[in-house]
């Protein structure tokens, strides 16, 4: 297929979603205040992140709620969600109206068009204007729904691309290293774990699959990860289909199914929600999203070293743009203050590098090249730097390559779009079916893709639900949309 190259002229809408959110839009608005005023006059912002509890949060957050009271009259209560439970609390805050003002918005586009987030087009103009400036242009231009901006995209890589993660000392002791270094495909992996299940026989994820494990296939998922409909990059760009009547599909699916039965993949991976830190030694290989810089990240983090093989060129999509989004709740009482707060963390280095690197002198020291170093404290403050924010102001550790800003921008430069890249589904008249279909592969998705059952029977069993929860209505909907999409295109 063709692939367009990354322009200035495009851009996107976004649905990638999989979690339905039901009436969260403000029915509870009235009681909804995610904030209040002390006698200082200082307002209290409650921010959800995506992300492990650390033990010095609290330390941290003393020096940062010094810095914004004084900076602009705010103070955060920050709450980290864990990883694995980060969607389903939020679904579960938004819904019940519990009070909050900021959040990582987990499914943007569909939380958005159900009312979850706080329209901030107007608020950008007048609180955000620093923000707006700085921002690379295509991220705000991708995150805007039917004209309306319910989000600020962290100003990072542009493009998505996966791999494999893997343990280089392993590779190198089970002699599979070269072959490593060349894997792209779940089957060029089969006969490396083989080998690496033969040299450390008690390892317990010779692949580290959980619950939410989803492995790379050449697919642009329209309505995201946890539902079906998907265009095959590698085929008929056209053409919507159901990804589990797809060949390719079944065929990655057995393989998982092998992986299992053969202890590549642990016993417990359909019920694991444990994110898996790669400091512990448990693992061999692992799926994740490359972002320049990230190889030495990683290897920092776990204290050895980490390799990494792509498993294709970078990828621009929908959800490539807006899968790192801050949102204002819709029931915040205090929106000014949020944007104000999001200007801030944006575009002020001293408070980006706070909140993302911890305390200096405290969990890093600067060295005289501008680089810093993590002390050992530094294990007690370890954030999810892609998700905080600008990560363009972010100070390079000392195991950062020099030109890491600048890989960013030649990743952004090589990133090819998807062609549905701009494509923006309404699912406002299948809202219902489309809700069914979401929990039908929730209940099969995670046993299929760790392998954990019979593939056959259950994959059979996943397509008749499908089916007679309306599939075929909701693809025929989603084809005439794009089909006029891409009609307006030309």
């Amino acid at each position: 297929m063709k692939f367009k190259k990354l322009s200035s002229l495009f851009l996107v809408m976004t649905i990638a979603s999989s979690t339905i959110l039901t009436g969260c839009s403000s029915t509870n608005k009235d009681s909804a205040s995610g904030s209040a005023n002390d006698s200082k006059g200082t307002t209290e912002l409650i921010w959800y992140m995506i992300g492990t509890p650390q033990p010095d949060q609290d330390k941290v957050m003393e020096e940062v709620n010094k810095y914004t009271a004084e900076k602009i009259g705010v103070t955060l209560d920050l709450r980290m969600v864990d990883w694995g439970d980060y969607g389903q609390k939020m679904q579960v805050i938004t819904s019940s109206g519990e009070p909050f003002d900021i959040c990582f918005a987990s499914d943007y586009a569909l939380n958005a068009q159900k009312g979850a987030y706080l329209e901030l087009s107007d608020l950008l103009e007048s609180s955000g204007k620093e923000l707006k400036e700085t921002i690379n242009p295509l991220f705000l231009e991708g995150a805007t729904i039917n004209g309306k901006l319910y989000g600020i995209p962290a100003n990072k890589e542009v493009g998505q691309q996966m791999g494999w993660t893997y343990n280089k000392r392993m590779a190198e002791e089970a002699g599979v290293l070269e072959d490593m270094e060349n894997a792209k495909t779940l089957e060029d992996l089969e006969p490396i774990l083989e080998k690496v299940k033969a040299k450390f026989p008690d390892l317990k994820m010779p692949m580290a699959a959980g619950a939410g494990f989803f492995p790379y296939m050449p697919y642009d998922y329209l309505l995201g990860e946890n539902l079906p409909f998907g265009i095959n990059l590698e085929g008929d760009t056209a053409k919507i289909v159901n990804i589990y009547e797809q060949k390719d599909v079944k065929s990655t699916l057995d393989t998982l199914r092998r992986f299992y039965q053969k202890g590549y993949i642990h016993s417990q991976a359909a019920t694991d929600t444990d994110p898996h830190e790669m400091s512990v030694e448990n693992w061999f290989v692992r799926k994740e999203q490359y972002a320049p810089g990230a190889i030495e990240m990683w290897s920092s983090n776990a204290k050895y070293d980490v390799g990494y093989s792509p498993s294709h060129d970078p990828l621009t999509i929908n959800n490539s743009v807006t899968g790192s989004v801050m949102s204002i709740s819709a029931a915040s009482k205090n929106p000014e203050k949020a944007m104000e707060f999001l200007n801030l963390l944006n575009t002020d280095e001293y408070l980006r590098n706070l909140i993302d690197r911890g305390i200096e002198d405290v969990h890093y020291t600067t060295n005289e090249d501008g680089t810093i170093t993590k002390t050992e404290d530094a294990q007690k403050y370890s954030m999810p730097s892609w998700a905080l924010g600008n990560v363009f102001l972010t100070k390079n550790y000392d195991t950062d390559p020099k030109d890491r800003i600048e890989q960013y921008e030649k990743f952004n430069s090589q990133a090819v779009a998807s062609p549905t890249l701009g494509f923006y589904a309404d699912t406002s008249n299948i809202s219902t079916e489309i809700a069914t279909i979401s929990n039908i592969v929730q209940e099969f998705k995670a046993p299929l893709f760790t392998g954990s059952v019979d593939t056959d029977k259950y994959l059979g069993q996943l397509n008749d639900k499908l089916k007679a929860a309306g599939i075929d209505n909701v693809m025929k909907e989603l084809q005439s949309q794009y089909d006029k999409w891409m009609a307006e295109q030309k």
